[in-house]
């Protein structure tokens, strides 16, 4: 994996009632190590619907979890001195096995709702959105600067 991503699996706490889970705790240091989540934001994809590619400068740090559906989560590695450069990493993500993903906002990422319902995703970041300037840089998702290390070709979301 990329430096700095990592995959934390939930537990779930099932009992007749339903479950109830944790998603993120401050005190998860192996996983959030110094990061402050600042803001919670939700999010409806439908199927098909591709959110990519965007980045972040100002340091920012993307925590995903979905919580109904299945998505397809890619980060892509273009830094010009970086010992990763032209890395990809994919990730699934579904509602079955509850995951978080941590993704520092240098790496362009994005996503892709992968089932037959929409996906319904809630992901913490560590700055708050500025609207007047967002720190978001973005890339067409089917930019063909971005490479797929495995083929050599441009990254094709619809390939599994």
């Amino acid at each position: 994996m990329l430096p700095g991503i990592k995959i934390y699996n939930i537990k779930k706490n099932v009992d007749e009632r339903g479950f109830f889970v944790e998603l993120l705790r401050h005190d998860w240091k192996n996983f959030i190590e110094n990061d402050r989540i600042v803001q919670v934001n939700f999010s409806i994809s439908y199927p098909g619907v591709i959110r990519a590619w965007h980045r972040h400068s100002r340091k920012q740090v993307d925590y995903i979890c979905v919580v109904k559906g299945d998505l397809k989560v890619c980060a892509y590695d273009d830094r010009a001195n970086s010992k990763t450069k032209g890395q990809l990493d994919e990730f699934i993500l579904d509602s079955e096995q509850l995951q978080i993903i941590r993704i520092p906002g240098f790496y362009w990422h994005g996503t892709k709702c992968i089932g037959n319902e929409p996906s319904i995703v809630l992901y913490f970041v560590t700055r708050l959105y500025d609207y007047v300037n967002p720190d978001e840089e973005r890339r067409p998702f089917d930019d063909p600067s971005i490479i797929n290390p495995k083929t050599g070709e441009q990254y094709n979301w619809n390939k599994i």
